[in-house]
């Protein structure tokens, strides 16, 4: 039996000037965090609080470390909302690929101008400061909800798996979908897999980040929820080919700590994972608002 076991809790930090600096206030959420050679790379959502009526959902900001804890944040945002309408009304949950050329692709979900649908967008460049092409990767109809939180996996054959989450019946989901490359075409397939009635996942799903290492399945560090929107994070791994499940966790392997005020969400919400050679860091936020990251260790 394999066990993925927490054993140690870090923050992660922004390096902001003072009380009154950029970013100081706003809420910090979606970190997703790589390493180019020895540096640590952040894509991070970053919105205001409070969140008044005509404030974006979301603006991507990019950071650099030495350590993958305090990241210095560059001057200007890497995603803003529009011209687009797709995008207009908000930029959020970045996920990055960077390719051996040195370009990136970066799936993200884009808010239309009304604040009524989500939808999963691409942007591609050479640099965090030089991003373009970007354009819808996959949308619901009109009025059925949201497709957001992209995760990319590439299988043994070399084609890929985009997970995503949507929106059904009132409640989160994980969707599916493969390409013989990032650009596709995309192929919606069965959902990987769904709820369990009797457990802390019963009511809402969301995708998170994909590890695979040589000799061991592949593992998603997934986010599920009950129908009070108290999200944790767990983990369930598939075949090589992401055709079958081969294991999923019991019980969460994280949850948030006591909150700090009575107004805060009860949220842990996973976002990437670097693979180091002792472990893997796990990077997720809290209360939508708080940066964290965990050592996680796999056992059997």
């Amino acid at each position: 039996m394999v066990a993925y076991v927490v054993e140690e809790l870090q923050e992660v930090t922004l390096d902001i000037a003072g009380p009154e600096g950029r970013l100081a206030h706003d809420d910090l959420m979606s970190p997703f965090v790589w390493t180019e050679g020895d540096s640590y790379r952040l894509l991070v959502r970053v919105l205001p609080n409070p969140l008044l009526a005509n404030d974006p959902t979301g603006v991507i900001w990019a950071g650099d470390s030495s350590d993958g804890r305090c990241f210095t944040m560059r001057h200007a945002p890497a995603i803003t909302p529009g011209p687009h309408p797709d995008d207009a009304g908000g930029c959020e949950d970045p996920t990055v690929v960077h390719g051996e050329d040195g370009h990136y692709t970066i799936f993200y979900t884009g808010v239309d101008a009304k604040r009524a649908q989500g939808s999963l967008l691409v942007a591609q460049g050479p640099s965090l400061t030089d991003l373009h092409e970007h354009r819808v990767l996959l949308k619901a109809p009109e009025g059925e909800g949201n497709i957001k939180e992209a995760t990319v996996a590439q299988a043994p054959d070399g084609t890929f798996r985009l997970f995503y989450e949507y929106a059904k019946d009132n409640a989160s989901r994980i969707g599916l979908a493969t390409g013989p490359s990032l650009e596709g075409p995309w192929t919606v397939i069965d959902d990987p897999f769904t709820v369990r009635d009797d457990s802390w996942d019963n009511w809402h799903l969301s995708t998170g980040p994909i590890v695979q290492r040589d000799g061991r399945d592949p593992v998603m560090f997934y986010n599920g929820a009950t129908a009070d929107a108290r999200w944790r994070i767990g983990w369930i791994s598939f075949s090589p080919d992401f055709s079958r499940i081969t294991g999923r966790g019991i019980e969460p392997i994280l949850l948030p700590p006591p909150a700090r005020s009575r107004d805060a969400t009860d949220i842990a919400f996973a976002a990437s994972c670097l693979v180091m050679p002792d472990a893997i860091w796990l990077y997720y936020s809290l209360e939508d608002k708080i940066l964290r990251r965990a050592r996680i260790a796999c056992y059997g």
